[in-house]
C-alpha cells in the first residue's frame, strides 16, 4: 500500500509540475486513470482489470509527455516512439524482473494477465480518445457535454473492466 501511495504522490507532483493545456489527452485523464488503477489495486481487483488501467495510464502519460515535449519544442529524432517505449519499458521491465509477469498460474486466454491487460487497456484508451474525436467531428468540432474528453475514454475503460470482471467471475 505504501508503494501505491508513493506512485500516486509521484503522479500528483508530475501533474502539478507540468499541468497546462494539452492537445491529445488532458491532465484530468491522467489523474482519472491513475486513480482508477489505485482504487482497483486497493480493492484487490484481479490483475487483468488492474492492468487495463495500467495500459490506459501508460498511453495517457505517453500522449501527455509527447504534447509537453512539443510545447517546449524539445523534438528529437524518434521522440514519439522513444517516449512510448520508455513508459512501457520502465513499467513492464520491473514487473517482469520481479516475476509479477510470467507466472504460469497468472494467465487468461493463455496469455499473462498483466501483459494482456496492459495491451487491451492501451487499445481501449486509444479507442476512447479516437471515439471522442469522432464525436466532436460529428458535432462540428464541439463537445456534446462538458468533460466529454475525459468521460468517453474513462467510460470505455469502465465498460471493458466490467466485461472482464464478468468473464473472470464466470470462469
Amino acid at each position: 500500500m505504501k508503494f501505491q501511495n508513493k506512485i500516486l504522490a509521484l503522479f500528483l507532483i508530475l501533474f502539478f509540475a507540468v499541468a497546462g493545456s494539452a492537445k491529445a489527452v488532458c491532465p484530468v485523464c491522467v489523474v482519472a486513470v491513475g486513480g482508477g488503477l489505485g482504487i482497483s489495486r486497493w480493492l484487490g481487483v484481479d490483475d487483468v482489470i488492474s492492468s487495463l488501467w495500467i495500459g490506459a495510464l501508460l498511453a495517457s502519460l505517453s500522449f501527455w509527455t509527447i504534447d509537453w515535449l512539443e510545447k517546449k519544442n524539445w523534438k528529437f529524432i524518434f521522440y514519439k516512439p522513444i517516449t512510448w517505449f520508455l513508459y512501457y519499458g520502465l513499467t513492464v521491465g520491473p514487473l517482469y524482473y520481479y516475476e509479477l509477469i510470467g507466472h504460469p498460474l497468472n494467465k487468461i486466454f493463455g496469455v499473462d494477465k498483466i501483459l494482456f491487460g496492459v495491451i487491451i487497456g492501451t487499445a481501449v484508451f486509444l479507442f476512447g480518445t479516437w471515439f471522442n474525436g469522432f464525436l466532436k467531428l460529428k458535432n462540428n468540432g464541439k463537445q456534446y457535454f462538458n468533460y466529454q474528453k475525459v468521460v468517453v475514454p474513462f467510460l470505455s475503460l469502465i465498460t471493458v473492466s466490467l466485461i472482464f470482471y464478468l468473464i473472470i467471475i464466470w470462469k
